[in-house]
């Protein structure tokens, strides 16, 4: 998939990797797509206003109800979900539904799916053992 880094063009250390910028400065990874994407799914607040989204485009005082969270605090995870290309906000008269995109979604995914690939390999089946995930905080769409 073009723009989705290779796991095997990664060099994993503790240090950020640079990348060239189209004026020769280069950017630390945090500035790419795909760690934007991660960062934003790191949270469970995010991910549970995600998987409300999946089901349809929602307001932000839909999307805050079943949070213990000021809309202020609503608003800004939804910020962070804009930025990374997870959500998208519609101009709908006096209303501003989001609704879910899910093509950067798809950038996580294949990044995933092409580490799995790589790591499968190098891994026994028997060394594997796959943990379930925490579910998401139960939210009605």
């Amino acid at each position: 998939m073009a723009g989705v880094p290779s796991v095997s063009d990664q060099t994993f250390d503790s240090r950020p990797v640079a990348r060239p910028l189209q004026d020769g400065r280069s950017a630390p990874v945090a500035d790419d797509d795909l760690s934007r994407i991660l960062a934003a799914l790191a949270d469970p607040t995010r991910r549970a206003i995600l998987s409300r989204l999946a089901h349809g485009e929602a307001s932000v005082t839909e999307l805050a109800a079943p949070f213990e969270i000021t809309m202020p605090a609503v608003s800004r995870h939804l910020r962070v979900l804009e930025q990374a290309g997870l959500v998208r906000r519609r101009h709908d008269a006096q209303r501003r539904p989001r609704r879910l995109d899910i093509d950067a979604l798809w950038t996580a995914a294949a990044w995933l799916r092409e580490l799995i690939e790589a790591a499968d390999g190098a891994e026994s089946p028997t060394e594997r053992t796959p943990r379930p995930l925490d579910p998401a905080p139960d939210v009605a769409p």
